[in-house]
C-alpha cells in the first residue's frame, strides 16, 4: 500500500466551525482511506490567544499563532479552513487567494454580491481550489433526492417549497451578536439561513432566475455582546440594548430559469432565526408530475417519498437513508444506523480535496457561493421595490452543470 498523500492545513479561527472543520480533516482518512489522504493540522489562528492555544492542546495542531497572516505565509500550509466572521470573509478569502492557497471558506463568502465577485475573481486569477459551506447538500437523502430529480422519476418539476426555520434567535435577550449588525454580517437569515437554502435549491433543482420578496425584523433591539465573548445562542439579561440592522424573517416567490432541470418551475423559499417551536427545521419539498419528495434536517435520515398518483400505496412513503444514499456507506453500515452533523462536514472535506488534488468532487464551490448571494442580493431589492427582480446568473456553478433531458415547463404560464 503506498503511503498517503499528506496536506499541510491551516485554520482561521477556532471558534465552534473551525473546531467542526479541524473534526472533519482529523476524521478523513479513517472514514475515507481508499483516497490515500491525510491532512496535517499544520497552523491555527485565533485574535483569542486562549483559543489558539485550544488548537494546539486539543484540536491537534502544531502551532498555534494570533495573526491569519502567518497562516497564509506559512509554506507548509497547503489549504486553508476560513471560518472567521463574515465580515473578514472576502478580505481573508482574496488574501488566501493571492498566497496561493486553496480555501475552505464558510458562507455567506462576501456581505454583498460585489464582496463574494470580488473572492470569486481573486480565485480564479490564482487558480487555486475552493470550496464553500453548503453542508446540507451534502446529506445522503439530498445526494439521492437529486439523483432521482435528474433522472426525471419526478417527471416535470412543476413547484418547490423551502423552509429553513430556527429558533437560535427566538429568545428576545438574544445577544446582539455580529450576525445582527450590518456591516459585519451583511444580511440578516437572507444571507445567513436562506442563502443556504437557495444553494439547496440551486443543487437539487437548478438555477433561479427571477424573485420576489418580502422582509420583517421582528425584535428592533437586542442587548449587546462584546466580540469574540459567546455565540449567537448566548443570552443576556438586563443588558445594555443596540438596535437589530437587519432582518430576522425573509421569504421569496422564485422562478427557476431554462438551464435548471426543474425549468419554468415556480416555487417559496422562507428562512426564519425567530421561530418558536421548530429547533433546525430546515425543509425542501420538490413536486412533480409524476411525484414528490420532502426532506427536513431534523430527521435528515429520511427521505419522504411519492412516486405514481394511483394504486393503493399513493402518498408518500418514509424512506430511510441507506447505502444507495450518497457517501452514507463511509459512516454507516446499513439503514436505521444515522449519519450525523459532523459526518456532513467530512462528506465537505473530502470534496474539497480531492478538488484540490485535481479530482472533480461536484462540491459547492466559490461561484455557488455567488450564484446564491446574488438570489439574496436579489431578495434585497424585491423586498425594497415590491417588485420581480432577475437573478444574474453565474457561470460554472454546481447547479449549471446539473441538467438531464428531463421534460421542462419553461414556457409555461408561471
Amino acid at each position: 500500500m503506498n503511503s498517503p498523500r499528506t496536506i499541510g492545513v491551516g485554520l482561521i479561527s477556532v471558534g465552534w466551525m473551525g473546531q467542526l472543520h479541524s473534526r472533519a480533516y482529523s476524521a478523513l482518512p479513517v472514514m475515507y482511506p481508499e483516497l490515500g489522504i491525510k491532512p496535517r493540522l499544520v497552523v491555527a489562528a485565533d485574535t483569542n490567544p486562549e483559543r489558539a492555544q485550544y488548537a494546539v492542546d486539543v484540536l491537534g495542531y502544531e502551532r498555534g499563532v494570533t495573526d491569519y497572516h502567518e497562516v497564509l505565509t506559512d509554506p507548509e500550509v497547503e489549504v486553508v479552513s476560513i471560518c472567521a466572521p463574515n465580515f473578514l470573509h472576502a478580505e481573508i478569502g482574496a488574501a488566501a487567494a493571492a498566497a496561493g492557497k486553496a480555501f475552505w471558506i464558510e458562507k455567506p463568502v462576501g456581505r454583498s454580491a460585489d464582496e463574494t465577485q470580488a473572492v470569486v475573481d481573486a480565485a480564479d486569477a490564482a487558480g487555486v481550489a475552493t470550496a464553500v459551506g453548503f453542508n446540507y447538500r451534502n446529506a445522503p437523502a439530498i445526494e439521492y433526492a437529486r439523483k432521482i430529480i435528474a433522472e426525471g422519476k419526478l417527471g416535470r418539476i412543476n413547484n418547490v417549497r423551502g423552509a429553513f426555520f430556527a429558533d437560535y434567535s427566538a429568545e428576545p435577550n438574544g445577544a446582539l451578536s455580529w450576525r445582527f449588525i450590518r456591516n459585519l454580517a451583511g444580511s440578516g437569515v437572507l444571507g445567513d439561513l436562506l442563502g443556504h437554502l437557495t444553494d439547496l435549491a440551486h443543487y437539487v433543482v437548478g438555477p433561479i432566475d427571477s424573485v420576489a420578496a418580502t422582509t420583517k425584523t421582528v425584535y428592533a433591539e437586542r442587548p449587546k455582546l462584546p466580540m469574540g465573548q459567546a455565540t449567537h445562542f448566548a443570552v443576556v439579561e438586563n443588558g445594555e440594548m443596540a438596535p437589530v440592522e437587519n432582518e430576522d424573517y425573509a421569504g421569496l416567490l422564485v422562478r427557476f430559469g431554462p438551464d435548471a432541470v426543474g425549468a419554468g418551475a415556480v416555487g417559496t423559499l422562507e428562512a426564519s432565526r425567530v421561530t418558536v417551536g421548530p429547533r433546525a427545521e430546515y425543509s425542501l419539498e420538490v413536486y412533480g408530475t409524476e411525484g414528490s419528495l420532502r426532506w427536513n434536517f431534523e430527521r435528515m435520515n429520511e427521505l419522504e417519498l411519492a412516486l405514481g398518483y394511483d394504486g393503493p400505496h399513493v402518498g408518500f412513503t418514509r424512506v430511510m437513508a441507506g447505502p444507495d444514499f450518497g457517501d452514507f456507506s463511509h459512516f454507516q453500515p446499513g439503514a436505521g444506523t444515522s449519519m450525523g452533523y459532523d459526518d456532513f462536514k467530512v462528506v465537505e472535506a473530502k470534496k474539497f480535496l480531492l478538488s484540490f488534488v485535481g479530482q472533480d468532487s461536484a462540491h459547492a464551490d466559490v461561484h455557488d457561493a455567488l450564484a446564491a448571494n446574488r438570489v439574496v442580493y436579489a431578495g434585497e431589492q424585491a423586498a425594497a421595490s415590491r417588485a420581480w427582480v432577475d437573478v444574474e446568473q453565474v457561470a460554472g456553478t454546481t447547479a449549471a452543470r446539473n441538467t438531464s433531458a428531463v421534460p421542462s415547463a419553461a414556457g409555461a404560464s408561471a
